[in-house]
């Protein structure tokens, strides 16, 4: 079982400056404060759930005193975040539900900051446009930053950062996952016996897909890749994909929390949180574009020499 810091890294590759000097750290601490208590990893992440949804919260009100509750407690929730994946590989406890469990804590925590972004400014006129009250426009403002960008470029980061974990330490070294099983394993199951991990399945196959759908080039090179090798990659091949594809951790680890959330935190302590679903909107976008186009150029050159 991981018992040092390090050991309950993913990866050194895959791993944010901000993380491995602070978020990591301090996630250990709670993670072997739980792990003292015999605590399951996935109720840390459920607890990281409340946190994010008190954040929220605390993002509706025009008073810098909750403002900065909410950062600290969105800062929190985080290294709950952290500490619940450190936990899983220090006791062992890796789990699907937790895999899952994971993924949708952070839309929950980003859905109830929209929100409370929204109901905040829906009354307030726009500093663009003072005649004006944001009405109906922040709702569309952050729906269109919600659910199209910031969806997609968590989706796609957290892929990449699989991806890489992949080739650089093989199938048990990541959470690399098929559609097409998720949906058989969900088409196996009945809603009598097996209701909720059916429902979870439904949405994660959804999720997944929508990934696969993203990056049409790696999943032509992957096709192949199994076609020639099946999970025996050979190493050379595995290292030209790792040296083409670290370039991109940087952008991918942009597009997941720490940045967004500093932009977040910046935006609510200037009583200007329309700032952030814009950056989503612009320069998280550019970014993910960007990120994109690199790793489907990298997989169909790659793929070319497979041919």
């Amino acid at each position: 079982m991981a018992k040092t810091l390090s050991s309950t890294f993913k990866s050194q590759d895959t791993e944010e400056w901000l993380d491995i000097h602070f978020t990591r750290p301090l996630g250990f601490l709670w993670a072997r404060f739980f792990d003292s208590l015999g605590v399951h990893p996935n109720v840390v992440t459920i607890l990281s759930i409340v946190l994010g949804i008190a954040a929220g919260v605390m993002f509706y009100f025009d008073d810098l005193t909750y403002n900065i509750i909410g950062i600290l407690l969105l800062v929190w929730a985080n290294l709950y975040d952290s500490a619940d994946g450190q936990l899983a590989r220090m006791t062992g406890k890796k789990t699907r539900w937790g895999r899952i469990l994971d993924g949708f804590a952070g839309d929950v925590w980003f859905f109830c900051i929209y929100a409370a972004i929204c109901l905040r400014l829906m009354g307030q006129p726009m500093p663009f446009w003072p005649a004006h009250d944001w009405g109906v426009w922040i709702w569309l403002l952050c729906a269109w930053a919600g659910l199209i960008c910031h969806g997609k470029q968590c989706q796609l980061a957290d892929y990449y950062r699989n991806i890489h974990l992949y080739f650089l330490k093989g199938e048990s070294g990541s959470e690399l996952d098929n559609a097409a099983a998720l949906r058989a394993e969900f088409r196996s199951l009945t809603w009598r016996k097996d209701g909720a991990w059916r429902l979870f399945l439904y949405f994660y196959g959804n999720y997944t897909r929508s990934q696969e759908q993203q990056t049409p080039a790696f999943q032509a090179f992957k096709a192949k890749l199994d076609q020639r090798y099946g999970r025996a990659i050979p190493a050379a091949l595995a290292e030209r994909f790792r040296r083409g594809s670290l370039p991109l951790m940087k952008y991918a680890n942009i597009l997941t929390f720490n940045t967004r959330a500093i932009v977040l935190y910046i935006s609510i302590l200037v009583g200007q949180p329309w700032l952030y679903p814009l950056f989503e909107v612009t320069v998280m976008a550019a970014l993910y574009y960007y990120m994109r186009a690199r790793h489907e150029r990298l997989c169909r050159e790659l793929s070319a020499t497979l041919s």
